[in-house]
Order: structure tokens, then sequence, then C-alpha cells
């Protein structure tokens, strides 16, 4: 990021989500206040700038967006179901989450934690758009490479005592190795039956085609707004750490699962990539 500037790829994420509210059925993630959240990603503009939703690389990254979301809040159930009450949305961005939330999480502490830049960014977004914050939710300002989570997270009402769900969806290829690192033993710090909903980008060398297109003009195009990659991941080397570090349950929601599991029977250009995946660690 910017000195002193919010992220500027949090804006591209929220447009990608009101373009599949649009654009895809049936849709993967619903989420009604996707559109018309931030001018960019109004009606007209969606259709303007894609006008179809058969654009093969725009499809991908709409599958993208929706996929990691469905899956993280889909895991976010279940703990609730096991009794999980604090949710920590790590790099929150404009997730619509908290304003869509369910029944089972209407009892829950929602925190999203940001850079504080960010944060009073999209504050002002959702001031504009008349949005009015839920009582359940707490802005958490974090810098992550400061590596000072929990304690950023507690000065927050964060209770390290109580299991927590915690998601880290399109950030980890922006972190140094340092500060992922910090963040991974944090969750691993936190009490049993909490979970780490973590998405990553592949190296090079495990994409193809499309795959490996896409992740090359998005370093070039996140490097040239100042935010350049700097973790690329291994689901094998990251899945062993997470076991070294003491979870007991770690999944791999690799592209075969991912597209079995919500792309199945579709008709349309929607798959599960392969240049970002997810992983679900929980501790035991």
């Amino acid at each position: 990021m910017l000195p002193g500037q919010p992220s500027q790829t949090l804006l591209r994420s929220a447009i990608r989500r009101a373009q599949h509210q649009m654009l895809d059925r049936p849709l993967i993630l619903y989420d009604p206040i996707a559109v018309d959240l931030v001018p960019e990603a109004s009606e007209p503009d969606i259709l303007a700038e894609f006008g179809s939703s058969d654009e093969l690389l725009p499809a991908m990254l709409r599958a993208l967006f929706a996929m990691r979301s469905r899956f993280a809040e889909d895991r976010l159930g279940q703990a609730a179901a096991r009794g999980v009450r604090q949710y920590v949305m790590i790099g929150a961005g404009l997730d619509t989450f908290p304003w869509r939330q369910p029944d089972f999480a209407r009892d829950m502490r929602i925190f999203a934690a940001d850079h504080p830049a960010s944060l009073i960014w999209t504050h002002r977004r959702l001031r504009e758009r008349n949005v009015e914050r839920p009582p359940n939710l707490t802005h958490a300002p974090i810098d992550l490479e400061e590596q000072r989570l929990a304690e950023q997270l507690a000065a927050c009402g964060f209770d390290l005592e109580v299991p927590a769900f915690c998601t880290l969806l399109g950030v980890s290829q922006y972190l140094s190795g340092d500060a992922l690192d910090s963040l991974l033993r944090f969750a691993a710090s936190l009490k049993p039956e909490s979970e780490l909903v973590l998405s990553f980008a592949p190296p090079d060398d495990e994409l193809a085609g499309l795959d490996l297109d896409d992740t090359i003009r998005a370093v070039a195009r996140t490097t040239e707004l100042g935010e350049p990659w700097k973790s690329r991941l291994r689901a094998r080397e990251l899945t062993d750490q997470l076991v070294q570090l003491g979870f007991g349950d770690v999944f791999h929601l690799s592209p075969e699962l991912a597209q079995a599991r919500y792309f199945a029977g579709r008709h349309d250009q929607l798959r599960a990539p392969r240049f970002e995946q997810l992983i679900a660690a929980t501790m035991k």
C-alpha cells in the first residue's frame, strides 16, 4: 500500500462481487448489498464496462471473489454451530457480510480488521450510501506488517481467551513472509475450536493457460498500484506449516474440489480458478 492511502485492490474486489450479482446465474454468493455499494459498482457502470457475461477473464475473477466468500461463510456457519462467537475479517475491505449476516451470526462479535487508511476510506463510502454499522460490528485498525495482531485486536475488544473464526481472503500475497508467519502463529495461538480460512496464490510453475496469464497481469497491475505481491505459497508446504503450528484439521479446497462443490452443472464461463486457492485450518 502507498503511505496514507487505502488499498487500491479492495475496490476491485467489491466491483467483481457486484458484477457477479448482475451477470451470473445461478449465484454462488447471494450479496444484495454489493451492487451500488460504491459508485464504481453501480448497475450502469457494470453493464457499460463488460456488456456480456461471456468474457472469460472477468468471469474467472467473478468466480474467485464469489467462491472464496461463499467457502468462508460456509465454514463460518459450521464454526457457529460448534459455539464460536467471534469472527475476525482480516483485510476486510468492503466485505458486506456484516450487513447481510444470517441468524447464526446475530450473537457473534464481528471485527472488520484492516489498515487504518482503508478503514477510514471504507467507512466514508458506507456513510455516503447511508449504510449503518450493525451493533455487533467493530472496526479494528490493524497494520499486519507491524506483526502485533493479537495486541491490536485486544485493544478493540477481541477476547483472546474465547475461540474465534478468522478469515484472510485475497491478502496473503501482499504480505511479507515475516508478516504472514506472524499472522499464522497468531491464529495457532487461539483457543480450541478456532479456525482460520485463508486464500493463497500458488507460484507460476503450478499454473498454466489463463490462470497463469491472469496471474502475470495481476502481479503487474498491483505492482503499478503500489501493492506488489510478496508471498507465493504451495498448498502442500502451507498445509505442513499449519500442521506444525498445531492445527489439528487442515483442509485444502483444491480447484478440483471447488469445481465439484460450487461450479458443477454450470453452463456459463464460471469455473474454479487455480490462481488463488483456499485452505481452512481448525484448532482442536
